[in-house]
């Protein structure tokens, strides 16, 4: 699933992820309220930048699933999907 936008590099490779959903509940089945949710830190590769500004591609693909920094990126809402927008380098692993 790809957006309608694409992320400038500008001096990094940027990414658009769409971060998973946070846990419901445990692996015990006890429910996690909303106040106790984590942020996630996994998500899914939706949109890439085409190059940085020494023209070096981005590593990952749309459709990658990431493993990034908790409180990396920065979140915007699009039509009514919430995302974060990241430097390729906020990026820790692909599964």
């Amino acid at each position: 699933m790809a957006l309608n936008i694409r992320p400038i590099a500008g001096t990094g490779n940027r990414v658009i992820v769409e971060p998973a959903a946070a846990e419901e509940k445990t692996a015990s089945g006890i429910y996690i309220p909303d106040t106790a949710k984590e942020k996630p830190s996994k998500g899914v590769v939706v949109s890439v930048s085409e190059q940085d500004a020494d023209a070096k591609k981005p590593s990952v693909k749309v459709g990658d699933i990431v493993i990034y920094g908790k409180y990396s990126g920065t979140e915007f809402s699009y039509e009514g999907k919430d995302y974060l927008i990241m430097s390729e380098k906020d990026i820790y692993a692909v599964l």
